[in-house]
């Protein structure tokens, strides 16, 4: 006897005209989604019937292997999404398909909006706000579909435009599951193309752990066969001990498109309020954009294994922007197109947690393994340096990843850690001294290194443009705080041998008559002028106090456009150099003041690295040059 096919119209529920508008040309801002959509529906529908089956084997009807087909019909026009999972009665059709609101619409907002989503059903996977997705593509889809268990002719036929009405009526389905047919619109025909179909499955749902098929036709013999298009396993859902080295390295090549291992990665499971899994890689060479503070690496969310969309911008801090990875989510709340992060206090959440993950790998890395660390540190230790300031709640542990180049070391390689700095410090020694500059020589020969070399006090050299803001967030280390070289610092007489402090104190008279001599020279242009023991190579250096801008800053700021204070300066003269003790006996006031200018311009090129009027600077010297008495006295 055959079923009679009593067609039925229904109306959907809750202003269904303005909400499928809005489905279709307001939440969703990538038309591709809607595959994703129905192939998590399909995936869901097996894993459903899979759980079910526990406590009644007889809902498999014989068949066991599961798959979803895909199919594209040029000469019709449509795309059908095949599954033999649970199926739908008539009822759960109209439950789950015809009555919008009850499947996401009104009350899902609402409710989405609300604090508490613990009694709102997770949307991936359901048949309803994601099913509507169809309407992006489609001027019509029909839905056949059969729950498992019930009889063939029990089957179900759906078919809506979308415009506020629905039909239904029964019909006889052998298969159990659902088929849905999408009658694709005019301006979406270029989705018939089965190589753009499997771009999409490859790139939304890879990793969904049931095989996904597309219908081909062998030229050979001109059949159609079932080709599978994903690779129908995620390797992050894997036990870690189960995962070898080698296969880590190919996922992170595949996934990423880097023809270069990872250096390290970092793969953990939570479980609790917030149960997730995390696969992050560290890569082995810097990509191009890397200082493209916009785009923050490759980082992907995924829930139940479907990709949902690269979030890196919600989930990993600036200054770690070269991790790529992924957090796949069995709750992650969000909103109804799955594109936008709902909760964002949870995202939060998970983003410290993800920073210390990071950092505290890198922490054992470093220790471990500090030839992979300093790989790490030479790719991307520049970026590292941003932490500091944009980390509060980490600082103390990105300060400790932090490498620098010393006076200790034969070459300008970025490789001490502060914490090597601290154990050779000096007895008595109280502060971590560093000094800033345009470049690693420049740094390297600045006259304020003169008292630590001749003391054996290291010092970092900070060289790159962003020391000199980076050191700023940088307030103490093991209880040693940091100072600038470039600055006044009383303290260094305490590192100073009391013999060397009495014969320094015994000379300083003699320079009386001259400093008032030299303040009265330069006037506005320094701020105080003193004898020091500091010095061994040059007549003398230049200083700033301790809170006033020094003069890397200045030229970072000017290099911006930026106004700049004007710094007035300390002028320190070396007792013991050659040309300051003859300058003591010059008595010609004229020449007196042209070297003593000199001097101070000397001072203020190796400071600030340039001079207001370098020709004027050129004239004195040359002037002085061909001064044959002067010369000769020398």
């Amino acid at each position: 006897m055959k079923t009679e096919k009593k067609e039925e119209t229904l109306q959907f529920q809750s202003e269904v005209k303005q909400l499928l508008s809005l489905m279709v040309h307001s939440l969703y801002s990538n038309r591709d989604i809607f595959l994703r959509e129905l192939i998590s529906n399909a995936s869901d529908a097996i894993n459903k019937l899979k759980f079910s089956a526990i406590s009644d084997p007889s809902l498999y009807e014989e068949e066991y292997n599961f798959e979803i087909k895909i199919s594209i019909d040029k000469n019709n026009k449509t795309i059908s999404i095949i599954d033999n999972g649970i199926g739908m009665s008539k009822e759960e059709v109209i439950n789950n398909l015809g009555t919008i609101a009850k499947s996401g619409t009104k009350e899902f907002l609402k409710s989405s909006n609300s604090k508490s989503r613990k009694d709102i059903d997770q949307l991936i996977g359901q048949f309803g706000v994601g099913f509507y997705s169809s309407f992006i593509v489609s001027k019509k889809v029909i839905v056949k579909s059969r729950a498992a268990g019930l009889k063939h002719e029990e089957g179900i036929l759906w078919e809506s435009e979308g415009t506020g009405k629905y039909s239904v009526q029964k019909i006889e389905k052998i298969e159990r599951g659902t088929e849905v047919l999408l009658k694709l619109r005019e301006d979406q025909e270029d989705l018939l193309d089965s190589s753009k179909l499997s771009n999409i499955i490859n790139r939304y749902s890879n990793h969904i752990d049931i095989p996904i098929k597309m219908k081909k036709i062998d030229r050979t013999n001109d059949r159609p066969y079932w080709k599978q298009i994903n690779l129908a396993t995620a390797l992050w859902r894997r036990e870690k001990k189960k995962i070898k080295e080698n296969e880590y390295k190919e996922f992170y090549k595949n996934f990423f498109k880097d023809q270069n291992d990872p250096i390290t990665w970092i793969h953990n499971k939570v479980e609790g309020k917030q149960e997730y899994i995390s696969l992050m890689f560290i890569p082995s060479k810097s990509p191009t954009d890397i200082w493209n503070r916009e785009k923050r690496g490759e980082f992907h969310l995924y829930v139940k294994r479907v990709f949902i969309k690269e979030i890196s911008k919600h989930m990993i801090p600036n200054y770690l922007r070269f991790v790529r990875g992924l957090i796949d989510s069995e709750c992650l709340s969000l909103n109804i197109s799955r594109e936008i992060l709902q909760n964002n206090e949870n995202i939060q959440k998970l983003k410290k947690q993800l920073s210390k993950r990071i950092l505290s790998s890198l922490e054992r890395l470093s220790q471990n393994h500090p030839e992979k660390y300093q790989t790490i540190w030479n790719e991307f230790g520049t970026v590292l340096k941003e932490g500091p300031a944009e980390d509060l709640s980490n600082r103390s542990s990105i300060i400790g990843l932090l490498r620098f180049s010393s006076t200790f070391s034969e070459d300008e390689r970025q490789k001490i850690s502060l914490k090597e700095y601290c154990e050779r410090a000096k007895k008595g020694q109280k502060k971590i001294y560093y000094i800033t500059a345009d470049n690693y020589i420049s740094a390297k020969k600045s006259p304020h290194l003169d008292f630590f070399r001749n003391q054996n006090i290291e010092v970092l050299l900070l060289y790159e443009r962003i020391d000199e803001w980076m050191i700023n967030y940088l307030f103490e280390f093991e209880g040693k705080e940091f100072q600038s070289i470039s600055k006044n610092d009383s303290s260094l007489n305490s590192l100073v041998d009391q013999k060397e402090k009495n014969i320094f104190l015994s000379n300083e008279k003699e320079f009386e008559v001259l400093l008032k001599k030299i303040k009265r020279i330069l006037g506005e242009k320094i701020k105080d002028v003193r004898v020091t023991h500091t010095l061994e190579k040059y007549p003398c250096v230049l200083k700033t106090d301790q809170h006033e801008i020094s003069s890397q800053m200045a030229k970072i700021f000017s290099s911006v456009g930026q106004s700049v204070p004007k710094i007035k300066y300390d002028l320190l003269i070396n007792q013991s150099h050659p040309i300051i003790r003859r300058i003591l006996d010059i008595t010609d006031d004229k020449v007196l003041s042209r070297w003593i200018k000199i001097i101070f311009d000397q001072a203020l090129l190796m400071e600030q690295g340039t001079l207001k009027d370098i020709n004027q600077f050129v004239i004195d010297i040359n002037e002085l040059l061909v001064n044959e008495s002067f010369s000769k006295k020398l």
